[in-house]
């Protein structure tokens, strides 16, 4: 059951980290489409918004996956994930938007399970806490 439960994990992991992962490296690709988009939001500095984004997309994406600092990093990620979907996927009149809303909302959701329980024993966070153990028990 426990190695049911870290390959679980993971595997949670990885496929949350796929949506920021792919979502960044769309943004890198089209820098200019992504900084028109944050413009038309309202929102200041968009060269500023679209560094900010690739950086948590991208960087946080790779974190969770490896699993490092995860429950920080699934903070970060989940306020990340609300603060879109209220900025960019608030015309509910679109159902397109609405489900753009709700899979954020969803995202969240499982990001905050990260942030609540951790990465897993798969992960870096779980070797060094083992390490650390066998650091301590060694004194």
């Amino acid at each position: 059951m426990q190695n049911q439960t870290a390959i679980l994990a993971i595997a949670g992991r990885v496929l949350i980290a796929a949506l920021f992962l792919l979502s960044g490296l769309g943004k890198i690709a089209a820098p200019a489409v992504t900084q028109g988009y944050i413009a038309s939001a309202g929102l200041p500095a968009p060269l500023l918004g679209y560094l900010i984004a690739i950086i948590i997309e991208v960087g946080g994406g790779l974190l969770l996956v490896i699993g490092y600092q995860a429950r920080g990093v699934a903070l970060i990620l989940a306020v990340f994930a609300l603060a879109t979907a209220l900025v960019f996927h608030h015309d509910f009149v679109d159902q397109n938007q609405m489900i753009h809303f709700l899979k954020n909302i969803a995202i969240a959701g499982g990001l905050l399970q990260v942030a609540a329980f951790g990465a897993g024993s798969l992960s870096l966070d779980a070797r060094r806490l083992q390490r650390r153990a066998l650091m301590q028990s060694g004194r």
